[in-house]
């Protein structure tokens, strides 16, 4: 009985493996794609395409989120409040270890900058966990800052880091056990949209689906073009980061993450070691971006320059890209003109954070269901987040010069 059993098994997983006939095919398995592919799959059959060997190997598995929920313009931070409880307590199962841990911000201004600093105070007042700190209590706070170097700053408690990972897999993992297909090394050559279907064209094979979802990251706009969709100005921007050692003899873990107020440079303990980045936002084609060795050098002289850390030795370093529309805002819902064309894009530097929240609007708007109201409580307005909306109507020739530049 238990070897007849093993055979069904066995033939039921080769079964789905040759599956070509799906409900919603998802390009993309970064973050976004993997969130709602799990969202999906209960109700549906879903097929994750992701053109790279391993799900994540582009924005997602470069990123060092934090959870920061009074982070970016006002749809963001309500994508970050309503995605909070699934970060703090994710169904049980989800994750072997904690997604959030606690890490803590404090934002620096020089005396040249402390214009910035109040404006962002101000913006913040209503906030729990923030409060202002004098030249004396930030350095205090900071073991390493150089004396004199800063006027002021603020501590935000609210923030913590995100185990990327752990969530990543967690939801692939979660897929795959609702009988979601995932199929790497399968880069999208072709879409054509036929009596209501989608034939969907990879290097690895060919598919069907009533739905396809556009969550290719940096190269939504390029598959939003392939599928005859008005493209919605998607500018990757490179972000570089590095790992270098700690002064000898500290445990740098219990530390705050330091930003330069102005975002010109950030300083994260990371495994003992200290994460820094130039917070660098330029403008790049979609590619296996690299670490240009002008922004390493600007960033080891902003540190070296803020803090009493030498760096001798670049430990590691990569980049990542982060892509934004005009607005910095999301987009998510179907195309206003292409049938069955689904947008999920646009996430920039707050895609982890909000991808609980985010998975879940995108997966009602795709069954036509209403999202929970104990979302849209947290201030979320689906319009902020439409592909037509009015702040995405850029002129394109604008977009290319910036896109170039």
């Amino acid at each position: 009985m238990l070897v007849f059993y093993a055979i069904l098994k066995g033939q039921r997983r080769h079964d789905l493996a040759e599956q070509t006939e799906f409900d919603v095919a998802i390009i993309g398995a970064g973050i976004a794609g993997a969130s709602l592919a799990c969202e999906l799959s209960p109700d549906v059959s879903v097929l994750l395409l992701e053109m790279e060997a391993q799900p994540g190997y582009h924005s997602t598995g470069r990123s060092a989120a934090m959870f920061v929920d009074t982070y970016g313009p006002p749809p963001i931070r309500a994508l970050s409040r309503a995605s909070a409880d699934f970060l703090e307590s994710p169904p049980k199962g989800f994750s072997e270890s904690p997604l959030l841990s606690q890490r803590g911000v404090i934002m620096i201004a020089r005396n040249d900058q402390l214009t910035s600093l109040e404006n962002m105070v101000g913006d913040l007042s209503d906030s729990g966990g923030v409060r202002r700190l004098d030249a004396a209590e930030t350095e205090a706070a900071i073991p390493i800052l150089r004396k004199g170097y800063v006027a002021a700053g603020f501590a935000n408690d609210r923030v913590s880091d995100i185990d990327v990972n752990a969530l990543h897999q967690g939801y692939l993992r979660k897929f795959r056990s609702s009988g979601g297909i995932i199929k790497t090394a399968s880069k999208v050559i072709e879409t054509k949209h036929t009596l209501g279907r989608w034939q969907v064209t990879t290097s690895n094979g060919t598919y069907a689906a009533k739905t396809i979802v556009n969550a290719a990251g940096a190269w939504a706009d390029s598959i939003g073009k392939m599928a005859g969709a008005e493209a919605i100005g998607l500018i990757p921007k490179r972000r570089t980061a590095m790992v270098v050692a700690a002064p000898s003899g500290v445990n740098p873990d219990s530390w705050p993450m330091v930003i330069d107020i102005d975002e010109q440079f950030y300083l994260k303990p990371d495994a003992g070691r200290l994460l820094i980045s130039p917070a660098d936002e330029t403008s790049s084609l979609p590619c296996d971006v690299q670490p240009d060795e002008l922004d390493v050098a600007i960033c080891v002289d902003r540190i070296e320059t803020a803090f009493d850390l030498p760096i001798r030795r670049i430990e590691n370093k990569w980049a990542g890209l982060r892509s934004f529309v005009d607005d910095k805002c999301p987009v998510c819902g179907f195309d206003d003109t292409v049938e069955g064309f689904f947008w999920l894009a646009g996430q920039g530097g707050y895609g982890i954070q909000t991808a609980p929240a985010l998975a879940v609007i995108a997966a009602c708007l795709i069954m036509d269901r209403s999202v929970p109201q104990h979302l849209l409580d947290h201030g979320i307005d689906l319009a902020d987040l439409a592909p037509g909306r009015s702040t995405l109507k850029t002129d394109r020739k604008e977009n290319l010069k910036r896109r170039i530049s």
